[in-house]
């Protein structure tokens, strides 16, 4: 049974290639590894895909993630377990969500995994789309 929180069904080519992009990523120092480091990542702007475990219990540890990813206009994807996510972003236990800060050599699969993607949730590749849509404007000055 799918768990509330998974909005769509990733294709297996798909995870394989996410996760190929994790640990590229990894190696390069772009990878933020759990659900607390992925929020701040997300919320900064940083992140140009995040990675959802399709396994997490309780689902109210990465049940926000969908919402956000969306506002913030920012890839994300589901991999069905956290223990090859763990594995993947260099840890020796599974982790329920990863943000891709930096493919690295892994650019180009990054692009592919997004263009793979549902539309509706990949409305932006970038973390830089979404921070210069959410610097708030300036107040005007008071004379």
């Amino acid at each position: 049974m799918a768990k509330a929180y998974v909005k769509f069904e990733t294709p297996g080519d798909v995870q394989a290639k996410a996760l190929a992009v994790v640990e590229a990523a990894k190696n390069g120092n772009g990878v933020r590894k759990g659900t607390n480091e992925t929020t701040k990542a997300i919320e900064r702007g940083e992140a140009k895909l995040v990675v959802i475990a399709g396994d997490v219990d309780p689902e109210e540890i990465v049940m926000h993630l969908p919402a956000i990813c969306e506002e913030h206009k920012i890839a994300y994807c589901y991999v069905n377990s956290k223990a090859d996510l763990g594995k993947a972003a260099g840890l020796g236990v599974g982790t329920a969500a990863v943000a891709v800060t930096n493919a690295g050599t892994a650019e180009a699969d990054l692009k592919e995994i997004v263009s793979k993607l549902p539309k509706a949730e990949a409305k932006a590749t970038t973390g830089e789309e979404a921070k210069a849509e959410a610097k708030p404007a300036k107040p005007a000055k008071k004379k």
